[in-house]
Order: C-alpha cells, then structure tokens, then sequence
C-alpha cells in the first residue's frame, strides 16, 4: 500500500508544480487615490489650458516585477483648471462639465481599461480601452512601473483624441472656418499612481 501511495504521489508531482507554479508572483495592487495625482492639459490655436482630475478606484496587476493589467474609474465631477483668476476657472470648468464637452452629468465617469502590454527596455507599451461619454475606443501610450519601500508607482503620458468621443466643441473634425477659436481634438494626461495595498483574492 505504502508503495502504491509513493508512485501515486511521484506521478501527480509534477501537475502540483505547474499549478503552483502559474500563481507564484501574480498579484493585484490597489491605487491610492489620496496619492495619486492626474494632470490635463489641452491645446487650442491661441494657447492651452490645464488642470486636474481625480481617481476614483483603480487596481494593478502584475506577475513577479512585470505588469500584466489594469483597470482605472476617473471621476470626471472632480476636473478642475489650474493656473487662472478664479470668476475665469469657475467659467472653464462649467463649460467643460457641460455637454459642450463631457457631459458630467450624464457621464460621471471614465474608464480605462488596460487589453495589452509589451515590455522593452525597462518601458512598457500599453494598449488600452478608453471610455469617455460611454464611448469606447483603444489608445496606446507608454507608462514605467517602480518599486520603492514597499509602495509600487506608476507613471503614463497619454494622448486622447476627444474627437472619438462625440466631444465636438470648437473641433475642426466638426467644424468649418474656426479660425482661431479652433481647438484641438488632442488632449494629453500625465498621470502619476501610487499603489501600497495588494488585493487579496
């Protein structure tokens, strides 16, 4: 019997150390949103404008050092302008929570939702689903993933193209002779994340 348990057992060794295996180094990290910090800037003929935005939620996923995953909710409600007189800001943000822009009241959120990554170099290439105004489309961008006492980082610049979101406001993609009121359908985020607490399953 003693023998017929070994060879049991040396037969099913090797499926156990697969299994084992295939989880060592996966795991889930959430954001902190109280750390993390995404920055807006857009770009029109006569100038540009910028600002920020908060995080609502957001998890990590990596394998060993790797990233692997991703997924974002920005809480649109919270955009706000930087860099101007206050009765000019509360003019701006007004506009750009209207449905001019990004409709806030309807859509309180956007989401970003990581389908790809490639690593080289250090650098990872991602590809991601978009969704702003419950329109969804990929973007691609390069973000760097770090690691210091005990608090993993994650630093992206990310173009988005407002034109692909039904965001028409002042766009030649929509409009004839804008002239100088044109502004441009290329928006770019710099976002900078923090994530200290790894989910548990």
């Amino acid at each position: 019997m003693k023998k017929i348990f070994i060879a049991l057992f040396a037969l099913s060794l090797p499926a156990m150390m697969i299994a084992n295996n295939g989880d060592d180094g996966k795991a889930t990290y959430k954001v902190d949103a109280s750390k993390s910090s995404v920055a807006w800037k857009g770009y029109k003929v006569t100038g540009e404008h910028e600002g920020l935005i908060s995080i609502t939620s957001g998890t990590i996923n990596m394998d060993g050092d790797k990233l692997t995953g991703g997924e974002f909710t920005i809480n649109m409600a919270s955009l706000t302008a930087t860099g101007m007189e206050a009765d000019t800001q509360a003019k701006l943000e007004g506009h750009l929570k209207s449905d001019d822009f990004f409709g806030v009241a309807s859509h309180p959120t956007a989401h970003l939702k990581i389908t790809k990554v490639k690593s080289k170099d250090g650098v990872y290439h991602v590809t991601a689903d978009v969704t702003i105004k419950e329109i969804t489309h990929p973007v691609e961008f390069e973000t760097t993933v770090t690691s210091a006492g005990g608090v993993m980082s994650a630093t992206s610049k990310i173009t988005i193209d407002r034109s692909k979101y039904n965001v028409r406001y002042g766009s030649n993609s929509f409009f004839d002779n804008l002239g100088d009121k044109a502004i441009y359908d290329n928006f770019d985020l710099t976002v900078e994340l923090k994530f200290s607490e790894e989910v548990s399953d």
